[in-house]
């Protein structure tokens, strides 16, 4: 089959690979239909090189057809149409039961200190090939994915493999209160449809923070009040703009949608980029330490939330060497809640919001659709965010 496999640093490549198969009694082998690039593929692209081999198949926001099934899975049959959440969850340990399948004790990735294992996404998340990809084998499949309807398109369903759960927990980890205000920092894919679900479960104001003029606009088209993050000096200019429009005291929560994209610190860019090169024995402990220590959007978040507010990280943070203003989160009294999507937990709850109406835009989400050929370019794209690119999906 075709798939698309990582290279080196800015170097993805469709290439051959064996087809996959059943391997555990729990497995089902997908035929991918459609397959999102997302923001933290390009964490992979450029950042995280250190824990990634050459030949690792990309991707972890597929949906599909149902080609074959193990004995163990007694839900799904060939000719199923399911989305595969990112993450590899048995739905019956400890962790699953308490809707934390992004810590399912029987996929965690133990020798690296992880939680559950990825689709996609580097040794440390368990090296699972990915759904960028024409066939994927599924561990998991007794529980995992999740049928959909016959009948719409890819563009309805197929965000449930991660866009969706994980806009949804940063709003429900965000607790904004009905009639509330929240600011959104990021309107990529996540800060985007985070926008959309906030203002749908009642948030009476979502101030949306970007610097690329295509995601300002997708946003403000959507009700959002957007400041672009070019016209400011600084970021306590930021600050002072939205506290102005709350009574000067700041929104009810801040969601955190930029995490390792945050733009503004050029020593960790040369780190990032000076471990990208390095050695993997060297390499590695020299990125989980430096190179996604990129803090300015979470400081800004905290500068930003009014006092007893809360903000919900959605953006990948990693490494430690940065330090936490522990005394500004003290003072404030602020809560924070963060984490990976637990994508079952939230997808009973999202499948309301894809109906026929379509409350959340769903079938216009995606910017460009291309086919998984021209996957190189595509990660180019996006990750130079030209073209207008916000979410791109490929088609085998």
């Amino acid at each position: 089959m075709k798939a698309v496999t990582w290279q080196g640093k800015r170097d993805v490549r469709v290439e051959e690979v064996p087809d996959p198969k059943i391997q555990e009694p729990t497995d089902a082998v997908i035929r991918i239909t459609s397959s999102g690039l997302c923001g933290s593929d390009l964490h992979l692209y450029e950042v995280l090189t250190p824990f990634m081999t050459p030949g690792d198949i990309l991707g972890h926001e597929p949906i599909g057809i149902v080609e074959e099934v193990g004995p163990e899975v007694p839900n799904l049959k060939p000719g199923d149409r399911v989305v595969v959440p990112f993450q590899i969850s048995c739905g019956h340990c400890f962790m699953c039961s308490a809707g934390l399948q992004t810590q399912c004790e029987t996929t965690q990735v133990t020798s690296e200190g992880m939680g559950a294992a990825l689709f996609g996404y580097t040794r440390l998340y368990g090296a699972v090939p990915g759904a960028q990809a024409e066939y994927l084998r599924v561990p998991q499949a007794h529980y995992g994915p999740i049928k959909v309807p016959e009948g719409p398109s890819d563009d309805r369903f197929v965000y449930l493999s991660d866009v969706l759960p994980t806009a949804w927990q940063a709003v429900e980890y965000a607790a904004v209160p009905r009639g509330g205000t929240v600011a959104v920092l990021g309107l990529g894919p996540i800060g985007d449809m985070a926008c959309r679900i906030a203002k749908a479960r009642g948030a009476e104001r979502v101030f949306g923070v970007d610097l690329v003029p295509e995601r300002l606009a997708r946003a403000r088209r959507r009700g959002v009040e957007t400041y672009d993050l070019r016209g400011f000096h600084h970021e306590k200019d930021l600050v002072a703009a939205i506290h102005d429009e709350t009574d000067g005291r700041g929104p009810d929560a801040v969601i955190d949608a930029v995490g390792t994209e945050a733009h503004g610190s050029a020593v960790a860019r040369l780190v990032q980029q000076t471990a990208a090169v390095m050695p993997r024995a060297l390499g590695g402990p020299l990125a989980e330490r430096f190179s996604v220590d990129r803090l300015a959007a979470l400081h800004t978040a905290i500068e930003l939330v009014r006092r007893g507010g809360t903000i919900s990280l959605s953006g990948v943070y990693g490494g430690s060497a940065d330090p936490m203003p522990m005394l500004t989160l003290f003072d404030k009294q602020l809560q924070m809640r963060m984490g990976q999507a637990n994508v079952r937990r939230w997808s009973d709850e999202i499948m309301p919001y894809l109906t026929d109406e379509d409350p959340l835009g769903v079938d216009d989400f995606a910017t460009h659709h291309v086919p998984l050929s021209d996957a190189p370019h595509a990660y180019e794209m996006f990750q130079r965010k030209q073209e207008g690119a916000v979410k791109v999906l490929m088609k085998p």
